[in-house]
Order: structure tokens, then sequence, then C-alpha cells
């Protein structure tokens, strides 16, 4: 595989960026490992502030890392990391994340909703306590730290709000497959939705991101089968890189374009920045057996 970065900040990989996350201060739910590790190591390598909070605060038996490893990591890459162990879906540890942000780097610019839960169950199977954290986690907490966080944004240059959630696509095929998930997945995409619209004379560009492929996380890994899944997916550094051209402005050729309001693929942002060979983010499948992610 050629990643796009790595824990010592080595960047490679085909896409240029353009522009640069250096001083800017992220926000980020999440980022333990996997595509918010990988997006806040993008920024690192910049020189971005990096706010990170997340639940894993100890060693954790199926998952690798925590708030803390990640931020040696980030540091490592050349950026400053404050990790908080918190959850988003508790009112308190959102408002003293914000609130710590501000203290340690004088402001916010940037929000990225990336804590999220999975779970693909039809309405049978669904077991209620997933259903309820799916939509606190990924609707409620969207919510959350993207409403507190609005008075830091709101004094930025340059504030974004980026979610990590798909296209709104109504076509019956999704929910019918799992609804529980659909509806949380949607519900991140309604947020972005009406923020964007919301806010749009108040500066703040507010936009989602998703993959066009499977990508490997342990997420996956962790579900049935999920080990074989990820032999036909593209590494997190994608929407590291997707991610940083969104931030940036990379994404729009001159300059031209809403900079707020869309629902973002990482092959679109990253063909717009330039990129035409996505096969160095693949982890060995030909492009063409790849598997696409849903919602798409």
């Amino acid at each position: 595989m050629t990643s796009s970065n790595d824990a010592s900040g080595t960047a490679a990989g085909p896409y240029q960026a353009a522009g640069s996350l250096q001083g800017r201060t992220i926000l980020m739910s999440g980022g333990s490992r996997g595509i918010g590790l990988a997006i806040a190591l993008r920024a690192a390598r910049d020189g971005a502030n990096i706010v990170l909070m997340a639940k894993t605060g100890q060693p954790h038996a199926k998952l690798e890392g925590t708030v803390f490893t990640a931020a040696e990591q980030l540091e490592a890459a050349g950026g400053q990391a404050l990790p908080i162990v918190g959850d988003v879906r508790n009112d308190d540890d959102v408002a003293g994340a914000v609130a710590a942000a501000v203290e340690r780097f004088g402001g916010i610019d940037i929000v990225i909703n990336n804590a999220s839960a999975i779970d693909l169950s039809n309405t049978d199977a669904v077991d209620m306590k997933r259903y309820d954290l799916m939509q606190d986690i990924n609707v409620r907490g969207t919510f959350l730290l993207s409403k507190l966080a609005l008075p830091a944004l709101r004094r930025s240059a340059d504030a974004n709000i980026l979610t990590l959630s798909p296209p709104l696509n109504l076509d019956p095929k999704w929910a019918g497959m799992h609804l529980a998930y659909t509806m949380a997945k949607y519900g991140m995409s309604l947020t972005t939705l009406g923020l964007a619209e919301e806010f749009k004379g108040d500066g703040i560009n507010v936009n989602s991101l998703w993959p066009c492929t499977l990508i490997d996380t342990a997420a996956i890994r962790n579900m049935p089968g999920g080990e074989n899944m990820v032999k036909a997916a593209r590494g997190p550094e994608i929407m590291a890189d997707a991610a940083h051209a969104v931030l940036t402005g990379s994404n729009l050729a001159g300059g031209a374009g809403r900079r707020s309001g869309n629902f973002y693929t990482d092959e679109q942002v990253l063909a717009a920045a330039g990129v035409t060979d996505f096969s160095p983010y693949s982890l060995g499948a030909p492009e063409d057996r790849l598997v696409p992610d849903i919602f798409l």
C-alpha cells in the first residue's frame, strides 16, 4: 500500500495540496484511530492544532489506540495536540472540550464530526440499545458539537464544519437494507444541510464527506466477515487527503463554486484537486474490484 501519511508525518501519494492548515485549530469527535486519526495526521503535517475528544482513554481489547497515543502521533507528525477523554453524547463533556480548545489554542477554526456508531442489522434484528446509541452518537452528537462550537467558529476568519456522512440519497433500498443505521447517518447529513443554510450569512462553511469505496477501519474489521471485506477496500488516507482539500478550499478550481452545503465524495474532491489515479490508496485489490460504499 502507498499511503499519503503515516505516524512520522512522511508525505506520499497522489494528492498535492494547494493550501495549508498551519496554525488552524481543529476540534474533532473521535479520532483515536481509523479515518479520524488519518484526517488529524494530515492536518498535523501542516502544523495544525488538533483537539481530539474521544472515549478511548485506556487500551481497548478489540480497538487499537487511545486518544493519548493518537495525540503522540499527531505531535510526532508536526502538529500540536490536546487529547480529551470525553463522550460526544454528554453535554458537559462536549462543552468542556470546546472550552478547552479555546483556552489552549485561542479559538476553533474547524469542527470535524467524525464519531459514529454502525449497526447494519435489519429492523427485526436491531437491538434498541444499538438504535439509541447510533441516534445519540451520530445525530445528537453531531448536532451538539456543532452547536456548542458556534460561538468560537463565528470568531474564526475561515470557519468550517465537516461531517463524515453520506449524500442524502432517498433511493428506498438504503432504508430497506438497514433502516436504523440509515436514519442515523442521514440525520448527520440533515444536520449539514440545515446548518449550511442557517449559517450561510455567518461565514461558516458546512459540508459532508463520504468515501466512494469501503475504507479499512476497525469498525469494519470487527464486523462478521470484515477481515475479508477490507481486502477490497482503500486505506483511510484517501479520506484524509479529501478532507484536507475541502478544508483548504483546494477542491474548488480557481476558488469558484459553493464552499458550503455540499455533500462531497472523496473521489469527487480529489479529482477536482488534480488526482487522476486513485490506485495508490487501495490495499491491493484492482480498482474495478473495490467494494463500493453504501448510500451512493
